[in-house]
């Protein structure tokens, strides 16, 4: 699959769950399967990195069932799932010299993933008359993308 679609596509990812992307990206460095050593993006590797990220995205995945959670669509975090979203498809473009190409891919992902996603999970859960199965649903959606795209670099 080309790089790009998977830069989209963890951007979506991003969209959906601001830290999963960036944790399943920090893996797929630390375990070699992403060869970033040598680039500014190395720090992804580095042995702490993706338990931090793993922790954090753990936490974000039980403050995202909080009746209290913010909207994504929000400014701040509407702008960090984009930044996120950019800074995981740099790191996936970047082996193949397809940085900018793969920043910009996961930006519009990220855009993607938050707006389709809120979307997406409002109708089903109005459908469905409760938010936590669909938001337990978008997290496996998440999670389970986040990692067979990493996977598949």
């Amino acid at each position: 699959m080309s790089i790009l679609v998977l830069a989209l596509l963890i951007g979506v990812v991003a969209g959906l769950r601001a830290l999963t992307a960036p944790a399943a990206v920090a893996w797929a460095a630390h375990l070699g399967w992403l060869p970033l050593g040598g680039t500014w993006l190395e720090f992804l590797g580095y042995t702490a990195t993706p338990y931090i990220l793993t922790l954090a995205a753990i936490a974000e995945l039980v403050a995202d069932q909080l009746p209290r959670t913010g909207s994504r669509k929000a400014p701040g975090p509407f702008a960090f799932r984009i930044i996120v979203g950019a800074l995981c498809g740099a790191a996936l473009g970047e082996p193949g010299s397809m940085l900018i190409g793969g920043a910009a891919a996961g930006a519009i992902g990220a855009v993607i993933g938050t707006l389709a996603g809120y979307q997406a999970r409002m109708r089903l859960a109005a459908a469905a008359g409760r938010d936590l199965p669909i938001a337990l649903l978008e997290d496996a959606i998440a999670v389970g993308g986040a990692l067979w795209i990493v996977a598949s670099v």
